[in-house]
C-alpha cells in the first residue's frame, strides 16, 4: 500500500504529473493502437451478421486486450468472455491500493463499430486512418475504441505517481452500436465479480467543448427497426397502374404520419413523451448560456435556398440542447426497395421500406416503446396493404432505454470541477446527451447507490457515426488525466 495520505486531495504538482504521463502514453502508445484499430472493420453484429465469420471483433478485442495486459499493472488479471452465440467481452480487474477500501470503480467502454457511411473527404475513409492537426481520423476511434486504452491510463497514471485509488474493474463490450442486446447475459454472469461499484466511469459520450471537462447527466433511449409497406408482388408499369395501384410510398406517408407531424417533427403520441426534471432544466439552461448558438452552429448546414445556411428547428440555445436530449424524435436512417436513380424506370415500385431510428426520452421504457410502435403502425394499414414494423435486437432485448444520472454527491461535484480547473481551466459542464448508452440503466439499477461519471471526446464536429469521424487527440489526453484525479477522490 502507498504511504501517501488517501484523504489529501490531489496537489497541483501531481496533477500535473498525472497530465505527462497521459500526455506520453497517449502519444507513445495510444496514437498507435488506435491507428491500428481504426484500420479493421470491427462492424457492429447489426451492420455485420456474419462478424464471426470475418473476426474483425475477435480481432480488435484480441488487440485491446494484448495492450492491457502488457501493460503490467501490478495485481491485473483479465480475461475475454465469451458467452455462446454473443459478442466477445473483456473483463478486467486492478486490485486497490487505498488502504481500506472495499469499493470499486467500474471503467466502461466498447471496441464494436457503426457502418461505413458516405460523403467522407477524398483523403479520408472509415478504415483509412489518419492523423493530422491534433485529429486522428477514421471510424471508431472516438466512438468508443479509445475507452479501453484511456481508463488503463488513467489508472497506470496514478499509480505511476503513488496516489492511492479504490479497486477498478474494466468492462469493455463488442455489441453497443447494436443497443448492447448481448450485454445484459455478460452483466448477469458477472455481477459477482464486480463487486460493491460506487462510481461508474464510461467514456462513450460526448462534451459541449473542448475547453472543459462535462459530465453527461442524460441519455436517451433508443428503438430501431423496419417499416415495410408492401402493395404488389412485383413491380409493374407506372402508366398503366399509376392512379388505380396505390403507391407504396403513399401509404408509407401516412402510415408515418401516426407518428409524427411532419410540419414541426413533434412525435404525436404521448407515450413517448415524459416530464423534463426541474434540475435538468436548470442545468440546460447553465449550459445554453456556456455555449451560446454553438449548441446548434456546430453541425455541418448545408447551403440553403437564400445562399445561406439551412436552419434548424430551433436557434434558441436552450430549446436546441432540451430537443436533442429530452424530445422524442424520429429519423428515417436507411431504405429499401428504391432502385438507384441511374436504373429508376417507370415502375410503380412493388414495397417501400424504411430503416427508423426513434431516440426516446430518458424515462421511456424503450420495450414498452417498442410495442406500441409496432401496433401504432402496423393496425387498420391503408388499403389493406401489407405493413409490419420489426424492431432491432433480440426479442427479449427490443430497444435500449434511455438514463437519468442520479443526483450527484458532493464528492464527486467537488472532484469533476477540481480536476476540470487543474487539466483545462475550466469548471465542469453538464449537459444532457441524445445518444444512448444501454449500460447506464443496466447498472444503475443494479448498484443504485453508485456514482456516474459519464463523459467522452465527442465534441463539436467528432461527428461519430457519420464522414469524416475524428477523435480530439487533445482532449482525450485532457479527459484521461481528468479520470485519474476523480477515480483518486473517490472514497
Amino acid at each position: 500500500m502507498n504511504a501517501r495520505d488517501p484523504l489529501q486531495p490531489i496537489q497541483p504538482d501531481e496533477a500535473t504529473a498525472i497530465a505527462a504521463f497521459a500526455d506520453r502514453t497517449w502519444d507513445e502508445e495510444i496514437v498507435p493502437a488506435l491507428t491500428q484499430y481504426i484500420a479493421i472493420p470491427a462492424k457492429s453484429p447489426m451492420f455485420d451478421a456474419e462478424w464471426e465469420k470475418h473476426g474483425y471483433i475477435d480481432k480488435v478485442v484480441r488487440d485491446a486486450a494484448s495492450w492491457v495486459e502488457g501493460k503490467k499493472v501490478a495485481g491485473l488479471k483479465l480475461e475475454v468472455i465469451r458467452l455462446p452465440g454473443r459478442t466477445p467481452v473483456i473483463f478486467f480487474e486492478v486490485p486497490a491500493t487505498k488502504a481500506g477500501s472495499t469499493d470499486t470503480i467500474c471503467l466502461y467502454g466498447h471496441l464494436d463499430k457503426q457502418p461505413e457511411f458516405n460523403g467522407w473527404r477524398n483523403d479520408l475513409g472509415p478504415w483509412t486512418p489518419k492523423y493530422e492537426n491534433g485529429l486522428l481520423y477514421g471510424r471508431g476511434g472516438a466512438d468508443d475504441g479509445y475507452a479501453v486504452y484511456a481508463s488503463l491510463t488513467a489508472i497506470l497514471a496514478l499509480d505511476a505517481q503513488g496516489i492511492p485509488r479504490p479497486r477498478c474493474v474494466g468492462l469493455i463490450e463488442s455489441c453497443e452500436e447494436s443497443g448492447s442486446f448481448d450485454l445484459p447475459a455478460y452483466v448477469d454472469a458477472l455481477k459477482h465479480r464486480l463487486g460493491n461499484v460506487s462510481l461508474v466511469v464510461c467514456l462513450d459520450s460526448g462534451a459541449g467543448n473542448y475547453d472543459q471537462l462535462w459530465l453527461t447527466t442524460s441519455l436517451r433511449g433508443n428503438v430501431t427497426g423496419t417499416l415495410k409497406v408492401e402493395i404488389l408482388t412485383e413491380g409493374v408499369h407506372s402508366g398503366d397502374s399509376s392512379g388505380l395501384v396505390p403507391s407504396s410510398f403513399r401509404i408509407m406517408r401516412q402510415v408515418l404520419d401516426r407518428l409524427e407531424d411532419s410540419q414541426t417533427g413533434e412525435l404525436l403520441p404521448q407515450a413517448f413523451h415524459c416530464e423534463i426534471p426541474a434540475d435538468r432544466v436548470a442545468q440546460a439552461r447553465a449550459t445554453a448560456q456556456i455555449l451560446g448558438d454553438e449548441a446548434w452552429k456546430r453541425f455541418p448546414w448545408a447551403c440553403g435556398a437564400d445562399g445561406g445556411p439551412t436552419l434548424p428547428t430551433t436557434t434558441d440555445p436552450l430549446q436546441s440542447l432540451i430537443n436533442r436530449s429530452w424530445k422524442p424524435t424520429l429519423s428515417v436512417t436507411g431504405v429499401d426497395g428504391f432502385p438507384a436513380m441511374k436504373d429508376a424506370g417507370n415502375v410503380l415500385r412493388p414495397y417501400t421500406a424504411f430503416k427508423l431510428s426513434l431516440r426516446l426520452p430518458p424515462l421511456v421504457d424503450a420495450g414498452v416503446a417498442a410495442q406500441k410502435l409496432k401496433a401504432l403502425l402496423e393496425d387498420n394499414a391503408p388499403y389493406n396493404a401489407k405493413v409490419t414494423f420489426a424492431a432491432d435486437g433480440r426479442a427479449d432485448a427490443q430497444g435500449a432505454s434511455g438514463w437519468n444520472a442520479p443526483t450527484i454527491t458532493p464528492w464527486l461535484e467537488d472532484a469533476l470541477n477540481a480536476a476540470s480547473q487543474a487539466h483545462y481551466g475550466a469548471p465542469c459542464g453538464y449537459v444532457g446527451q441524445g445518444g444512448t448508452i444501454p449500460l447506464m440503466g443496466m447498472l444503475q439499477k443494479s448498484f443504485p447507490a453508485a456514482q456516474m461519471m459519464v463523459c467522452g471526446v465527442l465534441g463539436p464536429k467528432s461527428n461519430a457515426h457519420g464522414p469524416n469521424e475524428f477523435l480530439h487527440v487533445p482532449y482525450g489526453k485532457k479527459l484521461t488525466a481528468a479520470v485519474a484525479q476523480v477515480m483518486a477522490a473517490c472514497p
